[in-house]
């Protein structure tokens, strides 16, 4: 259902807008660099800084520029389900073709309290649900047996897997089905997530790399670890700049590399890269040959 190099899209903004035309443009390019899905709103896109109507309009966008060509996973999660459950039916609405819903930030629910929370949302729609479970910006874990309870809901269709557990993959995948898609969050082990049986990465790189993250991906597939194993060593450095300072900063700055004029502008308390962190990636970008 939804499997390779999906970029979790930036946002660019200007003046303080969402630069729409840009955002129109980034949608082509990753399109024509070989991406297999789109995830706009999501933590990248800076989706905690963005009103209820500016994620509307950004989904609308990609659905619009993408225009059938690849699956468009929209970004829907809040800490209050009330709020998932709106941005759910908006997503829906202008076209998504499913959503992705983190669970639990800052208000630490429970393991029987997020069931019960992805039962409502998948009550509320019947777009495909993929979970969002990263412990790190969270706080909470979506452990392996909840995330078991949670896949047999009817819609619930897959996880972005951001833990950095590599053998939760395997546990996963015997407790939650087969065909329960398993899709890295972290770009740096997406090589060992689909050795295990992940089927893809919801990737920060590709917004910079999106026909070198497509290759790599398409490698895995098919089962070219060898070729895999040397776009993961031409990736490697990107995929670790890309977070030394906080995203999506890095990325912004990055993108302005490849794509002059690409608008470097964040959203508070976001603020763009330091000068370490810019020399860490034009490094990166160096060494993978794409600046």
């Amino acid at each position: 259902m939804f499997f390779g190099s999906i970029p979790a899209l930036v946002t660019p903004f200007s003046s303080g807008r969402v630069a729409e035309d840009t955002f129109h443009e980034l949608v082509e390019w990753q399109i024509a660099g070989g991406s297999n899905a789109l995830v706009p709103c999501g933590t990248t896109g800076e989706s905690a800084t963005m009103s209820a109507d500016e994620q509307r309009r950004v989904i609308e966008i990609a659905v619009q520029a993408a225009a059938g060509r690849v699956p468009v996973i929209a970004g829907c999660g809040s800490n209050n389900v009330a709020h998932a459950i709106e941005y759910l039916h908006a997503a829906k609405e202008v076209g998504a073709d499913a959503v992705l819903i983190v669970m639990g930030y800052y208000n630490r629910p429970s393991q029987a309290g997020m069931i019960a929370a992805f039962k409502a949302l998948s009550d509320a729609s019947s777009l495909p649900i993929i979970v969002y479970n990263i412990p790190g910006r969270a706080v909470v874990d979506i452990s392996v047996e909840t995330l078991a309870e949670i896949a047999k809901l009817p819609n619930i269709v897959g996880v972005k897997d951001a833990t950095g557990n590599l053998g939760r993959v395997t546990d996963q995948r015997l407790k939650c089905g087969k065909d329960f898609v398993q899709l890295s969050g972290n770009d740096e082990t997406a090589l060992a997530f689909n050795a295990m049986g992940g089927v893809g990465c919801i990737s920060v790189t590709a917004n910079i790399a999106p026909k070198l993250c497509a290759e790599f991906q398409a490698a895995t597939r098919d089962g070219r670890w060898d070729e895999a194993l040397k776009l993961q060593d031409r990736l490697y450095p990107l995929h670790t700049a890309l977070f030394t300072d906080a995203s999506p900063g890095p990325v912004k700055y990055a993108l302005s590399r490849v794509r002059p004029g690409f608008p470097t502008e964040l959203r508070l308390p976001m603020v763009e890269a330091s000068d370490s962190s810019k020399r860490a990636v034009d490094a990166a970008l160096a060494h993978a040959g794409i600046a």
